[in-house]
């Protein structure tokens, strides 16, 4: 099994199997519009610029099941992303990562990749979702902005905390290409 098994929907509500990202490595993102690290965006579209050329490509999933951080249903959250980012990658139909609910794809990346690359900003974020009653147990994502690195072949090499920049992401994603 790999993430090319799975079909998602788009923001217009088709249905779009990850198979046809066979051959390019892959950062699949669950992005807010209205979180703190929603700035990330337009680091991450400078990421997606630099290699996509290369066969890099990043797809980003809204997900509004933390403290309802995006509450715009998927096209609105694409716009959002477009005017205030620039962000020109792919974004789908907005949809839920953790608990029963979550989309069969995130059950799949939280069991393949249960930890998560952390930075020294990490702990701090943790505590501050602590904080605000916003524990996650397990393998369960803790907030907007969790990534994970596919290669070439569908499988999930590394999860990256939300804290993690694409700066930092960048030695990772050049190795695979």
């Amino acid at each position: 099994m790999s993430v090319y098994d799975f079909s998602v929907k788009n923001v217009e509500g088709s249905t779009t199997s990850l198979s046809e990202y066979k051959g390019k490595v892959l950062l699949i993102v669950n992005i807010a519009t209205g979180c703190g690290l929603t700035p990330q965006l337009e680091d991450l579209e400078k990421l997606y610029q630099k290699y996509n050329k290369d066969g890099f490509e990043i797809i980003g999933f809204p997900c509004g099941q933390f403290l309802d951080q995006n509450p715009e249903d998927g096209k609105e959250t694409v716009k959002f992303c477009m005017v205030n980012y620039g962000v020109t990658f792919e974004n789908f139909e907005k949809l839920e990562v953790n608990g029963p609910n979550a989309y069969p794809l995130f059950k799949y990346l939280k069991e393949q990749k249960p930890e998560e690359v952390t930075n020294e900003a990490t702990a701090g974020l943790l505590e501050k979702l602590a904080s605000l009653g916003q524990v996650f147990p397990g393998s369960e994502i803790n907030w907007n902005f969790t990534k994970f690195l596919i290669d070439r072949e569908g499988n999930v090499v590394e999860r990256f905390s939300p804290t993690i920049t694409s700066e930092d992401m960048d030695a990772y994603v050049k190795k695979l290409l």
